[in-house]
């Protein structure tokens, strides 16, 4: 039975679809969010625009629906192959004409596939960039009846963004070669110069801009001093996210394998995922954490674009990202399902030194360099500041917190102790200019706390009259005090001599004491460490995540086995079938006809045709079953109707 909302297409009807309308037959849901019905408006229409949307903030929609509305095949350039595959398998199961042309596909199926679109026989055409560049893909193109261009992941374009690709430099022939078809670009993070240059290369000046708010509310933000970082990390994983489903993003390929066989010695299900890896374990390793309950993805920055899992409840990171953009999508790949989440981070001097050191050894033009390390100090200035971290996010994207603390990060509910360490500052820019601005961390903290070392020695350091000026903070205290300086801009890594620290300019005002420095107190006690035991969970969100079982718990089980033997059946991730949001919502209502079950959020027109009758049956059974348990506790007390 085809879905009427998407047979009328083309069609004249004397009932032509909505907006609304397809929104309900074929996704299942009632109400748009935020400025969805705008922005799908705006498209159907005919205009062009830059839509800016959160993960998990519903972007897909944006040209789903307009692509289904107007005449012709909405193509949506996109990155990655798993993405494409994921969103067509999702649409494909909703009732939608979709494909994907990449390199996955055999010369006949990309014909196959070319044929159809030019026999108007697509609603939706998912493409990568390289390949639509391609003089065949382009004429196929010109010949075919088109709806829309989508270019998702659009900060690629940019050479400022965090995962710049130069193959998205070519997408500004789509306003020379398809003048009359609107384009629309998405993506979830972009900061002003992202933003700006992604209209100048995709040639949207002058078409809006839709803004959604940046604010992901149920992820918990929390930023640890780095300790050792693969212990923290089992001891978070196992205190706060045993079974669950996350990603743990490590900087280098080895630090990704070690990180994963520490996991699974530790009893933690995770994986391996680096583009060294072979191209088949690779692919394997990503399908069993999209389809599998309750596995870790230990990955590079190579896994991660447009992972649609919605159940990932928590985004680990043992090395500090490059910039902001970077991070924010990142741990958005976390509680898409609007759950609670928690985005946490171990982090120390030596992750400032790397990123400093990768930034000068680049082979970027120097303005590339400014920029770079611009965005490397703002999210340096995360990572220390003890205000809220939430408002200090958003402010990055020009987006105001409308309270001044959040409630749910580290530091608001735990607010860090901030005392002044001018004089500590002192001491250790004094240390740096008295051994001539050539040593690292540890030899200024042996010279410090008065270690005669054989190295202090060997260079006439204990005779220094900095030696021993520290001795009352510890190396653990100092190190924090270090990586706090350097934060703030007094001392900066020496890009030419590996480890060492030179002074800024700044540094003469502080040693002068015209300037004040603040630092947050490191305990002398390491057991007192930030971050080292137990995160407070916001109020709002305890609740949510520490729910008592309830009635519908066994029905939800039941649900979760049955999904999962549907998606092996149709070789699709589980949520592709039907989302935990929905299942949930079937455990909690227990429809028994067809409408019950239709006016659950996430059943369309084609998913109550296809497991409708499947669903009804399941609920009633086990409805039948608790009945005969209830019964049988009351026979079992010699509880009859009241008698005794």
């Amino acid at each position: 039975m085809p879905n009427p909302a998407i047979a009328t297409k083309g069609q004249n009807s004397a009932i032509a679809p909505t907006a609304q309308s397809v929104l309900h037959s074929v996704f299942g849901l009632r109400a748009f969010r935020g400025a969805q019905e705008e922005i799908v408006r705006h498209v159907t229409a005919g205009g062009d625009c830059l839509v800016l949307m959160p993960t998990g903030g519903g972007k897909s929609l944006c040209y789903q629906l307009p692509s289904l509305l107007r005449e012709g095949c909405g193509v949506v350039v996109s990155p990655l192959i798993a993405l494409m595959r994921d969103q067509v398998a999702g649409l494909l199961e909703a009732g939608v004409k979709a494909a994907v042309l990449n390199s996955t596909l055999s010369w006949d199926e990309a014909s196959e596939i070319e044929q159809r679109l030019l026999a108007g026989g697509l609603d939706l055409l998912y493409i990568a960039p390289e390949r639509l560049l391609t003089p065949r893909c382009l004429a196929v193109l010109s010949r075919a009846r088109l709806a829309l261009f989508a270019i998702d992941e659009a900060h690629c374009v940019s050479q400022w963004g965090h995962d710049f690709r130069p193959e998205y430099i070519g997408l500004s022939l789509l306003a020379e070669r398809f003048p009359k078809v609107p384009r629309i670009a998405l993506t979830a993070t972009a900061d002003n110069l992202t933003r700006r240059e992604i209209v100048d290369r995709l040639v949207l000046n002058g078409a809006p801009s839709f803004v959604a708010s940046f604010d992901r509310p149920n992820i918990q933000y929390e930023i640890i001093d780095k300790k050792n970082a693969q212990t923290q990390l089992k001891a978070f994983i196992t205190e706060r996210h045993a079974g669950d489903a996350g990603i743990v993003y490590c900087l280098s390929r080895a630090k990704v394998e070690d990180t994963a066989a520490a996991l699974t010695k530790a009893g933690i299900a995770a994986l391996p995922y680096h583009a060294g890896l072979d191209s088949d374990l690779r692919a394997r390793n990503q399908d069993r954490f999209l389809n599998e309950d309750g596995i870790v993805i230990v990955a590079t920055v190579a896994f991660g674009m447009g992972i649609d899992k919605p159940d990932v409840r928590f985004v680990a990171h043992l090395d500090l990202p490059k910039n902001i953009e970077a991070y924010y999508q990142e741990t958005g790949r976390a509680g898409r399902d609007g759950k609670p989440a928690d985005a946490w981070m171990t982090y120390g001097l030596a992750d400032i030194v790397q990123q400093r050191r990768m930034i000068d050894e680049s082979q970027g033009a120097e303005a590339f360099k400014r920029v770079s390390l611009d965005k490397l100090n703002a999210l340096v200035g995360l990572a220390e500041t003890t205000h809220c971290r939430r408002t200090r996010l958003l402010g990055y994207f020009g987006e105001k917190l409308e309270a001044s603390k959040c409630g749910n990060c580290d530091n608001c509910l735990s607010p860090p102790k901030v005392r002044d360490g001018s004089v500590i500052a002192q001491k250790l820019l004094s240390s740096v200019y008295r051994t001539g601005e050539r040593f690292g961390a540890a030899h200024l903290i042996d010279i410090l706390t008065g270690r005669e070392t054989d190295r202090v020695k060997q260079f006439g350091h204990h005779q220094l009259s900095v030696f021993g000026i520290g001795a009352n903070l510890n190396d653990s205290q100092w190190r924090a005090a270090l990586r706090q300086v350097v934060a703030l801009g007094h001392l900066r890594p020496d890009s030419e001599a590996f480890g060492a620290f030179k002074l800024t300019e700044s540094s003469r005002d502080v040693l002068k004491g015209i300037t004040a420095v603040m630092l947050r107190e490191e305990p002398a006690d390491a057991a007192g460490q930030r971050g080292a035991s137990k995160s407070k969970r916001g109020v709002k969100f305890a609740a949510i995540s520490r729910e008592a079982p309830s009635q519908s718990t066994g029905l939800l089980g039941a649900l979760r086995a049955w999904r999962s033997e549907m998606a092996r059946k149709h070789g699709v991730p589980a949520y592709v079938v039907l989302n935990d949001a929905t299942l949930e919502g079937i455990a909690t209502t227990s429809p028994r006809t067809h409408a019950q079950l239709r006016a659950i959020a996430g059943i369309g027109d084609k998913k109550l045709e296809r497991y409708g009758d499947a669903l009804i049956a399941l609920v009633a059974s086990k409805a039948h079953c608790a009945s005969r348990a209830t019964q049988g506790r009351a026979a079992a007390s010699g509880d009859f109707g009241g008698r005794r």
